[in-house]
């Protein structure tokens, strides 16, 4: 006989972890089956009732959620080996039992949150922002052509969720390669009219230890990224760039 909703369980072998200093492990939930549940779902059961599968009480499962509509990057962990946001990660599409663990890349702080100063350390190195003068009105900016508003846009669709660099082989604790998600900043801001203002520096940026030269042209990136983002296009468009003023700061000195 055909097993019913109510009586169907799905099975959760979650990778957890006390602290930054401990060692991790695993730990099997058993939840009852409910349709188009998801892995946030699943983890919030899992917060209510905290029960392993063989009955014993246990700390709830930290992890951390924000928009739940796959916007702000914050739930992003590896499940069943691929990084992805967990609040788009369907339990009726994924193999059962669902492994769930913390991204690799980032230093792990508690069960399934991680710390991803490394990834904004690198936005901030790479000054991926547009600067202003001052809090006031400066009135309209200048207008960016279509046809470049167009590509910019894909590449503004960035959430720093930090899949691109877990699914980066560069990116790991060996290396200090910044990563896709900064370098397409980089070409998204060079490309605004008053943020190309400061290209030389962010340009200067990625010509530094651990910038574009890091990238080993895996792209992984680009099959990863949740957004769709055209990654290795805009890193191909940085290296030409920062060639280009390789060349140029060198004819000039």
């Amino acid at each position: 006989m055909a097993e019913t909703t109510a009586s169907k369980k799905v099975k959760f072998i979650i990778t957890r972890q006390d602290d930054p200093k401990s060692p991790s492990y695993t730990e099997e939930f058993e939840l009852n089956y409910r349709p188009g549940m998801n892995v946030i779902s699943a983890l919030m059961e899992i917060q209510r009732n905290p029960v392993n599968a063989g009955g014993k009480h246990t700390a709830p499962v930290c992890w951390e959620s924000n928009c739940l509509e796959e916007v702000c990057g914050a739930c992003s962990m590896v499940i069943n080996g691929k990084p992805r946001q967990a609040c788009a990660a369907l339990v009726d599409k994924l193999e059962q039992p669902v492994r769930i663990e913390p991204m690799k890349t980032f230093p792990v702080v508690r069960d399934l949150i991680i710390d991803r100063s490394r990834m904004f350390n690198a936005l901030k190195r790479v000054k991926a922002w547009i600067p202003i003068d001052g809090t006031y009105d400066l009135g309209p900016g200048p207008r960016m052509a279509e046809k470049k508003r167009q590509w910019a846009y894909e590449l503004s669709k960035c959430m720093t969720c930090g899949v691109c660099l877990e699914a980066c082989p560069n990116v790991n604790d060996k290396t200090n390669f910044i990563g896709p998600a900064p370098i397409s900043q980089v070409r998204l801001f060079n490309a605004h009219p008053t943020g190309e203002m400061n290209a030389e520096e962010r340009l200067e940026a990625l010509m530094e230890d651990g910038g574009i030269e890091g990238c080993g042209n895996s792209q992984n990136c680009v099959r990863s990224c949740p957004k769709g983002i055209p990654l290795t296009t805009s890193i191909a468009e940085m290296n030409k760039q920062t060639t280009k003023h390789m060349f140029k700061r060198w004819l000039t000195s």
